[in-house]
């Protein structure tokens, strides 16, 4: 999704975020919020044998208090017209309250603030497309239920090849780790090889880099795997992926180490991915290529 720092995504937590709002992919730039269509709803119930799990005073309160950092488009961020906080995140959270018989209570945060709201027991748990990685297992177990990487789109029909883009303009959004590692490695490899450096095309915001794309005014674009995915699906008539997701890790939802919560949300998780509710509420967001079919606890590899 080099130096490792504090991020959403792929372990580093630079900027990867949309423009406070949707991807506005028209015919020109546009950074203002807009409205996307509302996701289908998924049927989900209650399952008893895995509610009567839920630990005591979660299940005497009714209801999961989540801490949530927006935006990062499509995973979880406002909408502007109704304010809530919508997004693939979020209809699957809410998928595994109904699974638990809880309500969901989202409260917003600093991003770096919600593992130590979690061991204070301020949230019961996290939810920011947080990377499960082996430095954050120190801290807090991960319930994991997604694979993220990074991912190439290009213009339709214009084929680019991540690992050989020389000479190619690509666009990335400013201090991610595209922007600061991959595309700078990518490019000393060409020139190293005598070929032309990769032109990278850095914009302060993803929706920017996205719309460069669409018009054609850059080769391709690099992004971490959700964010293109959705960029592609809002714009499938103009754009398409370059190549299948590379530098993969899990997502994890984070509880305080050793909390009884943590193998309940891993049931219920897995309940709606043998029961393909959790496949259809990713089909529905356009992030189906980082579902997972099996939710672990703590599985990072690095």
């Amino acid at each position: 999704m080099s130096v490792r720092i504090d991020f959403r995504g792929r372990g580093l937590r630079a900027a990867v975020v949309l423009a406070a709002g949707a991807l506005a992919l028209t015919a020109c730039t546009n950074n203002s919020e807009s409205t996307t269509p509302a996701a289908p709803t998924v049927d989900v119930t209650k399952v008893d044998s895995i509610a009567a799990k839920v630990p005591a005073d979660i299940k005497s309160s009714g209801k999961l208090i989540v801490g949530v950092n927006v935006p990062y488009q499509p995973n979880e961020y406002r909408d502007p017209s109704s304010g809530k906080i919508v997004g693939f995140d979020v209809d699957l959270m809410n998928a595994v309250g109904k699974v638990l018989g809880l309500n969901t209570d989202y409260q917003e945060a600093d991003f770096e603030k919600i593992i130590p709201a979690i061991e204070a027991g301020t949230y019961n748990l996290g939810m920011s497309s947080f990377t499960d990685n082996k430095d954050r297992e120190k801290t807090a177990d991960f319930v994991d239920y997604f694979s993220a990487g990074s991912q190439w789109a290009q213009q339709k029909g214009k084929p680019v090849d991540p690992n050989n883009a020389c000479g190619k303009r690509v666009a990335v959004q400013r201090t991610t780790v595209q922007d600061t590692d991959e595309i700078p490695a990518k490019s000393k490899a060409c020139t190293d090889a005598g070929k032309p450096a990769i032109q990278k095309v850095a914009y302060d915001e993803q929706s920017a880099a996205a719309n460069a794309l669409v018009q054609g005014q850059v080769d391709a674009m690099s992004a971490d795997s959700p964010v293109t995915a959705y960029a592609i699906k809002q714009a499938s008539d103009k754009i398409e992926s370059a190549g299948p997701i590379f530098d993969s890790a899990p997502y994890g939802w984070p509880v305080k180490k050793a909390s009884p919560l943590a193998p309940v949300l891993q049931e219920a998780v897995q309940y709606l991915m043998d029961h393909g509710q959790y496949k259809q509420i990713a089909t529905n967001w356009g992030v189906q290529e980082g579902a997972i079919t099996k939710s672990a606890i703590n599985g990072a590899q690095s």
